[in-house]
């Protein structure tokens, strides 16, 4: 017999799914490979031993993910909205921000960055400072502080499938556990599921805020590889490059040292951030 279901957990080659009537299976997926994430909506064909094989994935409106030169990670799919996490300390990277907006532009997933830890005031001068060329560009930033604040941040999660992404230290499960009443109870009865004893933050989980709003928890991000892009994607995804692109004297500038780079002169005129063009070519030699 087989049943649809939805993806709220996954480990390696191990998923756990919920199906409408609430009820959960540990499921595989057939064969050796697995490109599944969590948010994906399967179809489940349930197996002797009260598991279940994944026989079918659903369309996907978005998928989150990062790669390398040798292999990508599936972060989440089926999601509406990234939060990328920073906080006031430990220090956030610039270059990790960047490119989680770049991976979500690359899928239209509406971004928005969290400021965490905005009770500790001596350091919120120098995180809002850091943020500032990302608030000029347009970017949403919410300010809070998860332990008092965390309601602040439940308007923009309504009706949305969330999934939240960040550097370990940046305070995401204390948000998560603001905004998810028992989710470090769910959270232990999925890695118990899922057979992975304490390491609970190996693996994405969704979770349900009301019937129509979800947020998915991810593992802390220290590097996120964009391997997968093009080099048209890639600078599309940066705004500020947009009124320049297609002004340079070479079709196929590389915006380095060729002469009348469009890209460069706006960067002299201080019409783009000097580390954000950093990051540009840095992603550039990346994705070419």
């Amino acid at each position: 017999m087989k049943a649809r279901g939805l993806i709220i957990a996954a480990h390696g080659r191990q998923y756990l799914v919920e199906f409408s009537d609430g009820s959960t299976r540990l499921c595989f997926p057939r064969g050796k490979k697995s490109e599944l994430a969590c948010g994906d909506r399967v179809e489940v064909a349930a197996t002797a031993d009260g598991q279940g094989v994944i026989e079918k994935t659903g369309e996907r409106s978005s998928l989150l993910y990062r790669s390398n030169e040798f292999r990508q990670k599936l972060i989440a799919a089926n999601v509406s909205q990234i939060l990328i996490v920073v906080a006031t300390e430990p220090s956030f990277s610039d270059t990790l921000v960047t490119r989680c907006l770049v991976a979500a532009d690359s899928q239209d997933i509406r971004p928005l960055i969290v400021l965490n830890k905005c009770d500790l005031t001596d350091r919120l001068p120098a995180a809002r400072e850091s943020l500032a060329s990302y608030r000029s560009l347009g970017y949403a930033v919410i300010e809070l502080s998860a332990r008092d604040g965390a309601d602040t941040l439940r308007p923009h999660l309504k009706g949305e499938t969330s999934v939240l992404v960040g550097q370990s230290g940046m305070g995401k499960s204390t948000l998560l556990n603001a905004l998810v009443p028992g989710a470090n109870a769910a959270t232990r009865e999925i890695s118990e599921a899922l057979d992975t004893g304490k390491h609970t933050t190996t693996h994405a989980r969704l979770y349900h805020l009301d019937a129509e709003t979800h947020l998915i928890d991810s593992p802390g991000l220290q590097e996120f590889g964009l391997h997968h892009l093009d080099l048209h994607t890639l600078e599309a995804a940066f705004p500020e490059f947009g009124p320049h692109l297609g002004r340079c004297r070479f079709r196929d500038c590389h915006h380095d040292r060729e002469p009348d780079c469009a890209l460069r002169g706006a960067l002299a005129r201080g019409e783009i951030d000097p580390r954000r063009f950093e990051c540009y070519q840095m992603l550039r030699t990346e994705v070419a």
